[in-house]
């Protein structure tokens, strides 16, 4: 089997698990976690390939994130989270940790959160106000964590705190902090996607020195190492979102009838489509050499995230739209695929990263020392 073949070989398998699970998806509620989606993607094992013994490929989690999708944005979200939250105790936790919630999260019997973001740190992560001061054998967490994917229902989050003050980023620590630990308070917080996602109050929270991810004062490696490896993946989900709304347009309009022929014959709408796919095929290269650079260790890894990244959801911003120009009212009812769409395309242009903060990594990349 080529290399091609295989890849798409996963997307399908994904996309047809992701067909299976979108009544699981719509009996979930708004703004909180859909814990029976959670745990079915576990028993599908698909948090087996991102955080199991072998751990995850970036090339696996573009493949997944693209066909889930393509056909349930709320499985591929519910994976992509619990990704995020979960390799970082995976790959960075003591022995005690990942034995305690190592296994829990491959099934999707315990719920992840990756806690980076507050309300004054958002894109520049170096400027973390949630302190974590010492305290005999641990640290007292003492702030907020603000626009948390699976906040406030997450069983266990990985949390960015500052144990240096006026360090940037070289003063941050990442924490495995289990979310029923006295002190924590939490609410959603509603946005024009009912994603789950909201705020952590923290009250001067125990952590314990083993709870530690990786080395203190070293947290945001680990913070870069994680959204390195994802980086990729949020173009591939902006892609399976362009796929979509792109055959929804073209279905239309090989169908729709204006002025006595169908409008795929109007310039005006096959133009747009065309370039739609034109862009769709870049971001696909893009997308999955990021990926295969990761994988491979190979040098500008960053750049190249950041280009996928920035170029796919970019794209899938503008394939949503012109399919919702070329349907007209239709694409605007509420309940259509494209209004979902619609509603779930934003997003990815704004975390891990806004696109604004993509153009200076390619561009500090592209000058080097003399920006």
């Amino acid at each position: 089997m080529t290399v091609v073949a295989a890849t798409e070989k996963m997307i399908e398998e994904a996309e047809r698990l992701g067909t299976a699970l979108v009544p699981v998806a719509e009996a979930g509620s708004p703004g909180r976690v859909n814990r029976r989606l959670v745990t079915a993607l576990g028993s599908a094992g698909m948090f087996q390939k991102v955080f199991g013994e072998d751990q995850a490929t970036a090339v696996a989690l573009c493949q997944i994130r693209q066909g889930l999708a393509r056909v349930c944005t709320e499985a591929e979200t519910a994976f992509a989270v619990q990704g995020l939250g979960g390799v970082s105790i995976r790959r960075h936790g003591s022995d005690r940790i990942v034995a305690e919630w190592g296994q829990r999260l491959v099934t999707g019997d315990a719920v992840a959160a990756f806690a980076l973001t507050e309300p004054g740190a958002g894109s520049d992560a170096g400027s973390l106000a949630l302190r974590a001061e010492r305290d005999g054998v641990g640290y007292r967490l003492t702030g907020e964590k603000a626009y948390i994917s699976n906040a406030p229902d997450a069983d266990v989050a990985t949390i960015f705190a500052r144990t240096t003050p006026e360090a940037g980023s070289k003063g941050v620590t990442a924490f495995a902090v289990p979310i029923d630990r006295a002190g924590i308070s939490g609410e959603t917080i509603d946005m024009i996607s009912p994603h789950a996602l909201g705020r952590w109050s923290f009250d001067g929270v125990f952590v314990a020195a083993d709870e530690v991810l990786g080395e203190v004062d070293r947290g945001f490696n680990v913070a870069m190492s994680t959204l390195d490896l994802f980086r990729p993946s949020v173009g591939a989900f902006a892609l399976g979102m362009a796929e979509s709304a792109l055959a929804i347009a073209v279905d239309h309009a090989r169908t729709r009838e204006a002025f006595g022929a169908p409008i795929s014959q109007f310039q005006g709408v096959s133009h747009q489509l065309a370039d739609v796919k034109m862009a769709i095929e870049a971001s696909r290269h893009l997308v999955y050499d990021a990926a295969r650079a990761y994988d491979l260790n190979q040098s500008g890894i960053t750049g190249k995230s950041a280009m996928a990244k920035l170029f796919a959801t970019e794209t899938a911003q503008r394939a949503v739209d012109v399919a919702i120009q070329i349907l007209g009212a239709r694409g605007l009812e509420a309940d259509s695929t494209l209004a979902h769409l619609y509603r779930e395309v934003r997003a990815p242009r704004i975390y891990e990263g806004t696109s604004e903060i993509q153009r200076n990594i390619i561009s500090r990349e592209l000058f080097g020392d003399r920006i």
